[in-house]
């Protein structure tokens, strides 16, 4: 029994490792990093959530259509019963005019109960506020759609850093191993007196030099992945690899289409129409409500000789009409503010839409430049790489010398280095020309 649980442990322990294993090969696509963020990144909650309060603020608008009930109660004791004047001649009809006797009318207890119906039948205030509203909503959802294209395009870009430093490591690893087969070359012919020690000290540097430039970018390398991680909205402690093959098509050719920042200022315009319209409808036109109450009213009196407590019923319904008349300006100042931002609204129209203009021919010079420097750069590294190793066979034979060698390996690097930041250029330039044409949320 005892060699049957040494086995299960065994079996157990093979099945975690063979898990971990699975849990560690497992790379994220691109596509896989920006669905996540789409569930999981909390700028985007923020920003659904936003665009739910447009919502239930375009419904509170239209709730002001509804009649309003309110119920109402109060009671009153006066401790001095109020005044008024009644002419002498009421009590004596022979008294002079102008003469007056003050009376107190009314009981001490005064109870009042009623039910109150209001219900706009027009209102330019109300009208207006719906339909601006509901602009605001569709505001909002094109702000959220922007956030969207903001986590994309960051996403993106961490993501091609990544690769970029990714294929950085496995160049430096590269050069390492021949920095270390050519130091312990050096080693060798130092030994047999035919190579300086300074030429083994050389090597040695230069090993020391490639060590802690991989340190260094390994480190920028976790940093990459740990924003990548945040901006997808996930654990810091989750494992997560990207695809190390750089995927990019050099043909790219998106339609133009209105981005989400003049579709915004487009929008704003609207907004600002419709808020303009309200604030002159409001100036000249009236307000209609149907008005309604119904209730009672009670007396008590607690003296003597008889103490009592009465109740009236009372109700009315009417229609109410109010018209602005003067308000001291404030409607005109407001449509005074209103047409100011509507002139800078269309300013800054002009402005986005020129300055989309200029990035977009930009972006695409840029993209071309990085794309010729690609291709030509690969075709360097293919014959750095040739002269390095002939060089290297060349210093084995005694017909080159060490610094030839260090010479083509600087060569090699600086044209593997060339070719990583025409790639991350082009990258970079091709996510810009997708969101500046409107398609940075399409997929290609």
């Amino acid at each position: 029994m005892k060699l049957v649980n040494i086995h299960i442990q065994k079996l157990l322990l093979l099945f975690l490792l063979i898990g971990v294993h699975t849990a560690q090969a497992q790379v994220w696509t691109l596509q896989q990093c920006i669905d996540t963020a789409q569930v999981h990144n909390k700028n985007l909650q923020m920003s659904r959530n936003n665009v739910a309060i447009g919502e239930q603020r375009e419904k509170e608008a239209k709730a002001n259509l509804i009649p309003k009930v309110t119920a109402n109660t109060d009671y009153k004791y006066f401790t001095n019963l109020p005044y008024q004047l009644m002419p002498l001649s009421t009590f004596n009809p022979t008294a002079p005019e102008g003469q007056f006797k003050e009376a107190q009318f009314g009981v001490p207890h005064n109870i009042n109960a009623n039910l109150q119906l209001s219900m706009p039948l027009y209102s330019p205030q109300v009208y207006g506020a719906i339909q601006t509203t509901k602009i605001a909503s569709e505001l909002t959802d094109l702000q959220y759609q922007r956030t969207e294209e903001q986590i994309y395009f960051e996403i993106s870009n961490l993501y091609y850093n990544g690769q970029i430093l990714h294929h950085q490591l496995t160049f430096i690893d590269s050069n390492l191993i021949n920095a270390e087969l050519l130091l312990k070359n050096m080693q060798l012919l130092n030994e047999q007196l035919l190579a300086k020690g300074t030429d083994v000290s050389k090597v040695k540097l230069q090993v020391s030099q490639l060590t802690t430039q991989k340190e260094n970018i390994s480190s920028k390398y976790e940093q990459v992945l740990n924003a990548l991680k945040f901006a997808m909205g996930i654990s810091i402690e989750q494992n997560l690899q990207i695809e190390a093959n750089i995927q990019y098509q050099n043909t790219n050719e998106y339609t133009p289409s209105s981005t989400l920042d003049i579709r915004i200022i487009k929008t704003q315009n609207r907004l600002l129409s419709s808020e303009l319209n309200t604030l002159n409808k409001s100036r000249y036109l009236p307000s209609l409500n149907l008005i309604g109450m119904y209730g009672t009213t009670g007396f008590g009196y607690n003296g003597q000789p008889t103490s009592f407590l009465d109740f009236y019923p009372i109700g009315f319904a009417g229609i109410q009409i109010s018209y602005p008349l003067f308000n001291g300006t404030v409607t005109q100042r407001k449509i005074n503010q209103k047409r100011i931002e509507f002139q800078n609204n269309e300013l800054q129209f002009s402005l986005l839409t020129e300055q989309n203009n200029m990035q977009v021919e930009n972006a695409k010079l840029q993209r071309k430049i990085a794309q010729q420097t690609a291709e030509t750069t690969t075709k360097q590294i293919q014959l750095a790489e040739t002269i390095y190793e002939q060089t290297v066979l060349q210093q084995k034979q005694g017909t080159a010398n060490l610094t030839d060698v260090l010479l083509a390996d600087n060569a090699l690097r600086e044209a593997q280095q060339t070719y990583l930041s025409a790639v991350i250029d082009y990258l970079k330039a091709d996510l810009e020309l997708k969101k500046l044409t409107g398609n940075i949320s399409k997929k290609n």
